[in-house]
């Protein structure tokens, strides 16, 4: 991987974690459904999954532990809350 490759996948894991989180976020201040809900659960999920991949491609075994833990938090707090 060339380091212009390699800085642009750390910049879309960068992205892919914001947007995790403020899919998150949004589930609890935007979602007056519970389709609205999933549908914001489904984008955090999206996120992390995409940021996993990511972290894992660049070899970032820390980052992929940390993103798995936060994604495992985030589908525990909305099973609890939301089904």
């Amino acid at each position: 991987m060339t380091p212009e490759e390699r800085e642009n996948k750390l910049r879309q894991l960068t992205i892919c974690k914001l947007a995790g989180e403020q899919a998150y976020d949004d589930l609890y201040e935007k979602a007056h459904s519970s389709s609205a809900a999933t549908a914001y659960y489904s984008d955090a999920k999206e996120s992390f999954y995409t940021a996993i991949r990511l972290a894992g491609e660049l070899g970032l075994e820390q980052e992929v532990e940390e993103l798995e833990k936060r994604l495992e938090h985030i589908k525990q707090v909305f099973r609890s809350q939301f089904s």
